[in-house]
């Protein structure tokens, strides 16, 4: 039965090779694909995601990609929901669903179960969002952190997860990570990519690179005029840091160089939340052409079909 199949997972830290490795897959194996990142749910945004082409996902199809406006909110429970039926479908049709990103809340809310919280409170997010703005980040983390550290390493620095943490604490006295969890729907096998830095980090700068090549300050520079107000969206790295250069905060060297630290920064907490992964993965120490073969063989082995 589909209740009883298992899910492969393949994750890591950005620019792991995730996209690339997936699709290589996909010319051996009837795979689609089920994305979990958490900015390419959103139309438009292309270059600064690495979303994958259309030609790609010609080549492999893919789901959980472009389904919102920048402008709509996007929740972790909107993307368990699609994602659980994306899966369905997939294996209706004798295929595999294979999730693929480095969104680790998403994975670990598709994989463990969402934490069953109250509906959201607009008015209070509202205050909230008015704190943060007038307060800032530092001053509602550490007011989170000493009610849930666990909450705050999930939160990072995510303007939109940390204002509805904090309601929903406000709200219940209790923090989002004490409240109970509902089962998943499905189980999940997770293969972790975990090169070394030394060599992830030139990666890093190379995409940073050729994102600007590509027409990222052109790309955002049309969302904003498109979705003046997307400021959830705006918070993904790359979108953010443009924009400030367009606004005239940054040079454009400056928001170049504030891309790639922000990468960089990304990739290490990356490192740091899965590291802790559940459910026993799997940790595939290398890059490029020996993590191929590490990521070919471990689903070969994988019981995909049924469990």
């Amino acid at each position: 039965m589909v209740e009883q199949a298992v899910v492969p997972v393949l994750t890591g830290p950005t620019a792991t090779g995730k996209t690339e490795l997936s699709l290589r897959l996909g010319e051996e194996f009837p795979i689609e694909v089920v994305s979990a990142d958490a900015s390419m749910v959103y139309q438009g945004m292309d270059i600064g995601t690495a979303k994958p082409s259309l030609e790609e996902r010609r080549r492999v199809p893919h789901h959980l990609l472009d389904v919102v406006l920048p402008s709509q909110p996007f929740s972790v429970a909107d993307y368990v929901e699609r994602a659980e039926a994306a899966i369905s479908e997939v294996w209706s049709r004798g295929a595999i669903p294979l999730v693929v990103g480095g969104t680790g809340y998403y994975i670990r809310a598709l994989s463990e179960g969402l934490h069953e919280l109250p509906p959201p409170h607009p008015g209070l997010q509202a205050e909230l969002w008015r704190e943060l703005e007038e307060r800032g980040m530092e001053t509602l983390l550490a007011e989170l952190e000493a009610s849930s550290p666990a909450d705050a390493r999930r939160v990072g620095r995510n303007p939109r997860r940390l204002v509805r943490a904090l309601e929903v604490l406000r709200r219940t006295g209790v923090p989002p990570a004490q409240l109970p969890r509902r089962q998943p729907a499905f189980r999940y096998r997770k293969l972790v990519l975990w090169p070394d830095w030394a060599w992830l980090e030139p990666r890093i700068a190379r995409r940073v690179e050729r994102m600007f090549a590509q027409g990222l300050v052109e790309e955002v520079a049309g969302l904003l005029r498109a979705y003046p107000r997307m400021s959830t969206a705006l918070q993904a790295i790359g979108y953010k840091e443009v924009a400030a250069y367009l606004r005239g905060d940054l040079g454009l060297a400056q928001a170049r160089e504030a891309v790639f630290q922000a990468t960089r920064a990304y990739a290490r907490r990356q490192y740091t939340w899965f590291r802790k992964e559940p459910g026993e993965p799997v940790y595939l120490p290398w890059g490029g052409e020996e993590a191929w073969a590490g990521v070919r063989g471990w689903f070969t082995q994988g019981p995909w079909w049924g469990g």
